[in-house]
């Protein structure tokens, strides 16, 4: 794939606010003005503890922390190359660089010493041991589809089940294998699902499914969907349809903690969506930006991280739907992917914000060091 993908939202409205939904460089100082306009207020605030990685475009990538400490593996979107760094305390060092075919898009940790690239233009799942902090290929599964995103579904005895679902397409490719096995012995099982089905998580329940499954939000189809855990190799049932006429994008989704709701980026039409996975009730959140919501995380049942450009918000939400309060920091770029994990080893939880696209000078992936609420600045409309 040459080119991103591009925001799927009227003309009028690419026109009004210059934003596009794939992962592309924002414009310094665009996203100031565009909430300046909307008459939204930010107050200053002390600005909390970072620390940047350079790595360019970071469309996807995980930190582990393991007894001998933390590691983090990324890919760099068009430089088409996968870093491993090590995370000491509160800094970071470059191990190692690998190349890969053109367009990773996202990498995983599968084991301590076990990583998987997904590779749109060689169509693959790319296998990787880390050895004396050097990333030494393994294997090379060829999946038959271009992965946007990967994601470890069972290990157990040294078999892993991942699931690969498409950067563009219906088609996701469930993939079965043992390293000591040949492998020829690999395992491909392709199911339909959605269109362009993003970001897959699993949930450990919803509506219908009381043993949960894996969810997906379908960029392309206005919906949300879920392969269930009885019926994880069968096609992906439709869990939540946005209830709205006009065209809006589920960019990303993540269930809460306790496994209570399944929060939905929605990223255009300046609101978010929540589902509750006992009732199925829906409620709408209201977003603090018009356009651009394109990650989320929720850190308990009523505090949630979104992802804009360029920021990341902080919502506690009221048990309608109702925003309490909003919070915001800054980040250095298009926050495609966030992840919550204790970074420095303090005992409070920090962010990792992997940007799919950086400001100029900036870093594609930060640390943002916790607790995060409280250093949070205020924000008020």
């Amino acid at each position: 794939m040459i080119m991103g993908r591009p925001l799927r939202f009227a003309a009028a409205i690419v026109a009004a606010v210059m934003f596009t939904a794939c992962q592309t460089a924002p414009v310094s100082g665009q996203a100031t003005a565009n909430r300046s306009a909307l008459g939204h207020k930010e107050s200053p605030s002390k600005p909390i503890a970072r620390t940047g990685i350079d790595v360019e475009m970071a469309w996807g990538g995980e930190m582990r922390c393991m007894a001998a400490g933390c590691r983090l593996v990324a890919v760099e979107h068009e430089k088409s190359t996968l870093v491993l760094y090590e995370i000491s305390g509160r800094h970071a060092r470059l191990l190692d660089r690998q190349p890969l075919a053109y367009h990773p898009d996202s990498a995983i940790w599968i084991a301590d010493d076990l990583v998987v690239a997904a590779v749109e233009n060689s169509f693959s799942l790319d296998v990787f041991r880390v050895t004396q902090g050097r990333l030494q290929l393994l294997r090379q599964i060829p999946i038959g589809i271009s992965p946007r995103d990967v994601v470890l579904v069972d290990a157990s005895q040294g078999r892993f089940r991942l699931l690969a679902t498409p950067y563009s397409g219906k088609d996701v490719v469930w993939v079965d294998f043992m390293l000591d096995e040949p492998e020829s012995a690999t395992r491909l099982e392709r199911v339909k699902w959605c269109e362009a089905p993003w970001h897959p998580v699993r949930v450990q329940r919803a509506p219908g499914a009381s043993a949960g499954g894996i969810v997906a939000a379908c960029l392309d189809e206005q919906r949300v969907v879920i392969a269930r855990s009885d019926k994880l190799l069968g096609p992906a049932v439709n869990l939540l349809t946005v209830p709205v006429t006009t065209r809006v994008i589920p960019r990303h989704t993540r269930p809460s903690p306790s496994g209570r709701w399944l929060y939905v980026a929605v990223e255009t039409g300046g609101r978010n969506l929540r589902m509750n996975m006992d009732s199925g009730e829906l409620q709408w959140i209201a977003a603090p930006q018009e356009v651009g919501t394109v990650s989320v995380l929720p850190l308990s049942d009523d505090l949630v991280v979104w992802g804009v450009d360029s920021r990341v918000y902080l919502q506690r939400i009221g048990e309608q739907g109702d925003v309490l309060e909003t919070r915001w920091l800054p980040v250095d770029g298009f926050p495609t992917a966030l992840q919550l994990i204790d970074a420095d080893a303090d005992g409070v939880r920090d962010l990792v914000v992997y940007n799919s696209a950086a400001l100029p000078k900036k870093m594609g992936i930060e640390i943002l060091y916790g607790p995060l609420w409280e250093q949070a600045r205020p924000y008020t409309q």
